[in-house]
């Protein structure tokens, strides 16, 4: 499955609000099969911060481990993020190439 992480919003900024949208997304993860993946399309977003990030994205990877997909972004906001979840976690995201 893909989501296109724009439908939360372009500029994706507070921790209550990655909250709200991983409580809202976390249904549909659950319905997953136990080898389906998620891939987190970031095509269309303008800024995301560490703490949204951290709220949606770090119990995403703590459900689906290398099932969760990063695909490529050129957004320099993104790049930043992921570097700094990596190193506040110790633990690599599933980049597509």
């Amino acid at each position: 499955m893909k989501l296109q992480l724009e439908k939360f919003g372009k500029t994706l900024l507070s921790r209550e609000l990655g909250s709200e949208a991983f409580k809202a997304f976390e249904t549909t993860v659950s319905e997953f099969s136990t080898d389906e993946e998620l891939e987190i399309d970031f095509s269309g977003i303008l800024t995301l911060s560490p703490s949204w990030a951290d709220e949606f994205l770090s119990p995403l990877q703590d459900l689906l481990n290398d099932r969760l997909i990063l695909l490529p972004s050129d957004n320099l906001s993104v790049h930043a993020t992921l570097k700094i979840l990596r190193e506040a976690h110790k633990r690599p995201f599933n980049i597509k190439l």
